[in-house]
């Protein structure tokens, strides 16, 4: 298979590209088979961290299969269109963190899906770029929204409009990705990274991510009650309760809202 759901702790679920013939290029069918595994996982009340990884040393994703296209027509490229908005939509749509792991060639739609997840772990191995220019095109899967909005406008129209490489210690330094680790590393740590999310409140995950992405572009007003939503909808769910115990207690929560449906007190409820 050359997209695989791997479960590696609980509440952890892995999503990894396994093309090696083409480095994880996006042909049309890789396109449907991610969207369709992104949609299994954003239905999966058990899970609370997505992993997006390559099984690859080399490549992350290299972006779109050009050997594919190269045999397109019009017509053609317009249905693949739709088949990538598809895709690219579906990483956004997961609504609990979502973690790139990147080891290598993070190019044109590869470098995309990783700027589609809340966070970006990268091996010193990696390199990103936009390339698109140079095709006689632009990027495509959300790149020139994705881009300005996590390293500013200038710093993103630099990359765009050059189309040039950034290797893994300017990307850190820039801010593309959170954190660089040794070469070979990206899966492990993020793994880590995503255990030590998985552990906090199902409930809070969704609601803080919510509010970070609904929050993004509007003004401070609005944003401060999208923000005061996603905290009623924590503050006054089991989790909340469970929590405050749990502190008290000096032990471990265990949250209601993994047990199924999450259990919001009489007070929310009125």
């Amino acid at each position: 298979m050359t997209v695989q759901i791997e479960r590696p702790a609980p509440h952890v679920a892995e999503l990894v590209m396994n093309r090696p013939d083409a480095l994880n290029a996006l042909s049309t069918e890789q396109a449907r088979r991610l969207s369709a595994a992104l949609a299994e996982l954003a239905a999966d009340d058990q899970v609370g961290v997505v992993i997006l990884s390559s099984a690859l040393d080399r490549a992350y994703c290299v972006g779109a299969d050009l050997k594919e296209r190269a045999g397109f027509g019009d017509d053609d490229l317009r249905a693949q269109r739709t088949v990538f908005i598809e895709a690219f939509g579906a990483v956004l749509a997961v609504d609990v963190p979502m973690i790139a792991a990147v080891d290598g060639y993070a190019l044109g739609g590869g470098c995309e899906l990783a700027l589609g997840c809340d966070l970006i772990v990268a091996s010193e191995s990696a390199q990103f770029a936009l390339p698109e220019v140079g095709l006689g095109l632009i990027p495509g899967g959300g790149g020139t929204q994705l881009l300005p909005r996590r390293i500013g406008l200038n710093r993103a129209a630099d990359l765009i409009l050059t189309g040039r490489t950034v290797a893994a210690d300017e990307a850190l330094r820039i801010g593309l990705v959170d954190r660089v680790v040794p070469a070979g590393s990206a899966g492990s740590s993020a793994r880590r990274l995503a255990e030590e999310i998985a552990a906090k409140s199902p409930v809070s995950l969704r609601a803080a991510k919510r509010a970070i992405r609904q929050g993004l572009d509007v003004d401070l007003a609005s944003g401060l009650r999208i923000e005061d939503a996603a905290w009623r909808q924590a503050a006054f769910s089991a989790d909340r309760i469970e929590g405050v115990a749990a502190f008290v207690e000096h032990r471990a929560p265990r949250w209601p809202s993994w047990g199924g449906a999450d259990r919001t007190t009489e007070a929310h409820r009125d």
